[in-house]
C-alpha cells in the first residue's frame, strides 16, 4: 500500500504541493478580510486547498500518462516513466476519475457552503483547461504560443482566482496587478524546463514557444518575464500598504528581488551557454547541450525559491489586515 501511495505521489509531482500552498495563500491574503471566524476560515481553506491539490494532482497524472512516449527517450525522465508502469496506466486512469467525481463534489458543496456560484464553473474551466494543456487531441503545451498562456492560465490565475472568490466578491485592482507580476513570474521561472526539453522537443519535431524562439531568445523571455512580474508585484503590495497607512510593512518587499536577483543570476548563465550553442557546428555542440540540460534541470529549486519569497509576502499581507 505505502509503495503503491509513493509511485501514485511520483506520478502526481508531490513537489507541486509547496507552490500550490503559495496559490492558496496568495488568494487567501488578498480575498480574505476581518471579520473572518476561526472556524469557518479553517473550514473554508481546507476545503480550497484539497482542491486545488486534487486538481493539480489529476492535471499532473494526465501530463504523465500523455507524455509517456517522450518520457521514454528522457533518462531525466526515467523515474517518472518507471512509476507509471509499476502503478499501470489504467489504474492511473481509474484514479483520475475517482479523483474528478470527488472534487467535483467537494467543489459543490463548497459553493453551497459559501454561496458563491462562481466556483463551479471557475473549477470546470479550469480542470479542463489542464487536461487540454497536456492530453490529445488539443495537447495545448505543443501549440507554440498557445501553450504558454494556457500553462499560466493554469498554474496561476485559476488557482489564486479560486481562494480569492473562497472570500470575496469583491475584485481589488492591486489583487489584479499582484495576479498579473505572479502570471508574468510563474511562466518566466518555469521557463528553463522548457530549455531543458527543448533538444528532445526539437528531435520529435514538437513546436513548443522554446522551439520555436530558439535557446538564447527563450531564455531571454524568461528573464524579462521573470523581473517584469517581480516589479508588478512588488508595487501592488507597495500600494496596498502606502495606502491602508502601512507603509512599515513595505520594509519586506525587497525580499522578493533579493530571491529574483539570485534565480537570475542562473538565468544568465542559461543565456550565455545557450548563444554560445547557437554559433557553434553540430559536432561541438554535444558538451554545451549537457551543460544546459544539468543547469535547466536545477529549476525546482529556484521555483521554490520564488514562490516561498511570494509566499511570505502574501502571509505579512494577511497579518497586516488582521492586525490593525
Amino acid at each position: 500500500m505505502s509503495n503503491s501511495v509513493k509511485l501514485l505521489a511520483t506520478i502526481s509531482r508531490s513537489e507541486f504541493l509547496l507552490p500550490n500552498l503559495g496559490s492558496l495563500i496568495m488568494g487567501l491574503a488578498w480575498g480574505a478580510s476581518p471579520p473572518l471566524g476561526l472556524i469557518n476560515g479553517v473550514v473554508l481553506v481546507v476545503l480550497s486547498f484539497s482542491i486545488i491539490n486534487l486538481s493539480s494532482a489529476i492535471g499532473a497524472q494526465a501530463n504523465t500518462l500523455s507524455d509517456y512516449e517522450l518520457d521514454l527517450k528522457d533518462e531525466r525522465k526515467k523515474e517518472l516513466v518507471q512509476a507509471l508502469d509499476s502503478f499501470g496506466h489504467r489504474r492511473v486512469k481509474t484514479i483520475m476519475i475517482l479523483e474528478f467525481c470527488l472534487t467535483l463534489v467537494l467543489v459543490s458543496i463548497f459553493a453551497l457552503i459559501s454561496q458563491n456560484w462562481i466556483l463551479l464553473p471557475l473549477w470546470i474551466v479550469g480542470i479542463s483547461l489542464g487536461v487540454a494543456y497536456c492530453a490529445p487531441p488539443l495537447r495545448l503545451k505543443s501549440r507554440s504560443w498557445v501553450a504558454p498562456v494556457s500553462l499560466v492560465l493554469v498554474l496561476a490565475i485559476f488557482p489564486v482566482l479560486y481562494a480569492f472568490f473562497t472570500f470575496t466578491f469583491e475584485i481589488n485592482m492591486f489583487f489584479l496587478i499582484s495576479l498579473g507580476g505572479l502570471a508574468l513570474t510563474v511562466y518566466g521561472v518555469i521557463s528553463p524546463t522548457e530549455l531543458r526539453d527543448y533538444f528532445g522537443d526539437k528531435a520529435m519535431q514538437i513546436k513548443t514557444l522554446t522551439v520555436r524562439l530558439g535557446l538564447s531568445r527563450a531564455a531571454l523571455l524568461g528573464t524579462i518575464l521573470l523581473s517584469v512580474g517581480a516589479v508588478l508585484t512588488g508595487t501592488a503590495l507597495f500600494l496596498e500598504w502606502f495606502l491602508n497607512q502601512q507603509l512599515w510593512f513595505t520594509i519586506f518587499i525587497p525580499a522578493i528581488p533579493m530571491v529574483v536577483v539570485l534565480v537570475l543570476a542562473k538565468f544568465r548563465r542559461l543565456f550565455s551557454l545557450s548563444k554560445r550553442y547557437e554559433t557553434l557546428d553540430d559536432e561541438d555542440c554535444s558538451v554545451l547541450e549537457e551543460k544546459i540540460v544539468s543547469l535547466s534541470s536545477d529549476n525546482p529549486k529556484w521555483i521554490m525559491l520564488v514562490t516561498q519569497a511570494y509566499s511570505l509576502l502574501s502571509i505579512i499581507l494577511l497579518v497586516s489586515k488582521f492586525i490593525f
